[in-house]
C-alpha cells in the first residue's frame, strides 16, 4: 500500500527546493514522467486486491492533480523574479566573428579601375579561354615567337586542332581583349580590362602560374603618344602621389608601336636608392605604346582612319611596389595576418 501522505510531503519539499527551470523539468520527469512516481502507482494498480484499487486510484489522481498545482505555481514564481534556464548573461565576454573583405588583388584591381573611370574609361571583361587568333595572330605576334611554345602557354584539347588560329589556350595576357572590343564595337573607344592571366611559370618571390593583368585601350581619330604621356602620368600621380616623377624608356611589343615601358620614381626613397627599388631610384610599374596597324587591319578597321594607344600592368606588381610585399605567393596563402593587414 503506497504511503500518499509522506508522497506528498515529500512533493511539497522537493518543490520548495527547486531554483530555476532546469530543476522543475526534472521534478517534474521525477513524478510525472513516463518513467515517474505517478505512472509506477497506476502501474501497480493490476497487482492490487480488489478493495485497494479505489483508494489507490484515487490517491494517485490526488497526487497527480498536487504536483501539477506546485509546478504551475512555481513556475509562475521562476517567471515573476526573472530567472530562465535560456537567460544571458551579459558580463560573459562574447566571442566576435571575423567579418571578412575585399582581397587585396581585388582593392588594387578596383583601386585602378576608378582611377580610369574617372578619366572616362569603362570596364570590361573578356573571356580567360582564348583561340591563337585573339591571343597572338591579331596582337602582330609572329608564328615563330617563343610566347606560343607550349612552354610559355597552356594549351588546351580542342576537337579540331588543325583548323587555322583555332587552337584553345588559357590566355597568357589581358591584350586579347582588345581584339574583342574592336571586333564589337566602332571607335571611339576607351576601355580597361582586368583579369586572370596564366602562363607555365615556376612559381618563387615574383613568378606565378596565374596573376591579374589590366589592360587599357583607347581608339579614335587623331590619338597621339603625347595623349598616351598625359594619361598614364595622370594616372600614376592619383594612384602613387603627386610627387612622383615619370619616365618612359623604349621598348617593343608586337602589337604597339611605338613602344615604351614607364618607370616611376621610387616613393619610398624618393628616388635616392633603396631596397625596394634595387638602389637606382626607379621602379617599372607598366608598358604601353601606339596601337600597331596590323591589329587594327586584324580587326577590320580602315587603314589609316584610326589611332590608338594602349597599356598593360601587373595587378600584383602594382600591390607589391604600392604596398611593399616582396614576394607574390603570399597573396594566394590564405594566411590571415597578413590579409587582415589591408
Amino acid at each position: 500500500m503506497w504511503n500518499f501522505q509522506e508522497i506528498e510531503e515529500q512533493v511539497k519539499q522537493e518543490i520548495a527546493a527547486v531554483a530555476d527551470a532546469k530543476a522543475l523539468e526534472a521534478f517534474r520527469i521525477k513524478f510525472l514522467g513516463k518513467k515517474g512516481l505517478v505512472q509506477e502507482i497506476y502501474a501497480s494498480l493490476g497487482t492490487l486486491p480488489k478493495e485497494e484499487k479505489p483508494v489507490v486510484g484515487k490517491g494517485a489522481n490526488d497526487l497527480r492533480n498536487l504536483v501539477t498545482a506546485l509546478m504551475k505555481e512555481k513556475a509562475g514564481s521562476l517567471q515573476k523574479s526573472g530567472v530562465k534556464e535560456d537567460a544571458i548573461d551579459v558580463t560573459i565576454p562574447g566571442v566576435a566573428q571575423l567579418q571578412g573583405h575585399k582581397h587585396i588583388l581585388t582593392q588594387t584591381v578596383d583601386e585602378i579601375c576608378k582611377i580610369f573611370e574617372g578619366l572616362g574609361f569603362v570596364v570590361h571583361e573578356s573571356p580567360e579561354m582564348e583561340t591563337e587568333f585573339h591571343n597572338f595572330s591579331a596582337l602582330n605576334i609572329p608564328v615563330d615567337h617563343p610566347s606560343r611554345d607550349a612552354f610559355d602557354t597552356f594549351y588546351l584539347e580542342t576537337k579540331d586542332p588543325d583548323a587555322k588560329g583555332r587552337y584553345k589556350l588559357l590566355r597568357s595576357h589581358t591584350s586579347p581583349g582588345q581584339i574583342h572590343i574592336m571586333k564589337e564595337f566602332e571607335p571611339p573607344l576607351a576601355v580597361v580590362i582586368p583579369g586572370k592571366v596564366y602562363r607555365p611559370d615556376a612559381v618563387d618571390a615574383s613568378h606565378s602560374f596565374m596573376f591579374h593583368q589590366i589592360e587599357g585601350l583607347l581608339v579614335d581619330k587623331d590619338v597621339k603618344f603625347s595623349d598616351l604621356k598625359g594619361l598614364l602620368t595622370e594616372f600614376c600621380k592619383r594612384l602613387f602621389g603627386k610627387d612622383i616623377k615619370m619616365r618612359f624608356r623604349p621598348h617593343f611589343f608586337p602589337f604597339t608601336e611605338p613602344s615604351a615601358e614607364v618607370d616611376i620614381s621610387c616613393y619610398i626613397c624618393g628616388g635616392k636608392g633603396c631596397s625596394v627599388c634595387g638602389r637606382n631610384g626607379w621602379l617599372e610599374i607598366l608598358g604601353c605604346g601606339m596601337v600597331h596597324p596590323h591589329v587594327f587591319e586584324a580587326v577590320g578597321y580602315k587603314k589609316g582612319k584610326y589611332t590608338g594607344l594602349a597599356f598593360g600592368m601587373g595587378v600584383e606588381r602594382m600591390a607589391m611596389l604600392k604596398h611593399g610585399i616582396h614576394d607574390i605567393r603570399i597573396f594566394y596563402e590564405n594566411d590571415i595576418r597578413f590579409l587582415k593587414q589591408f
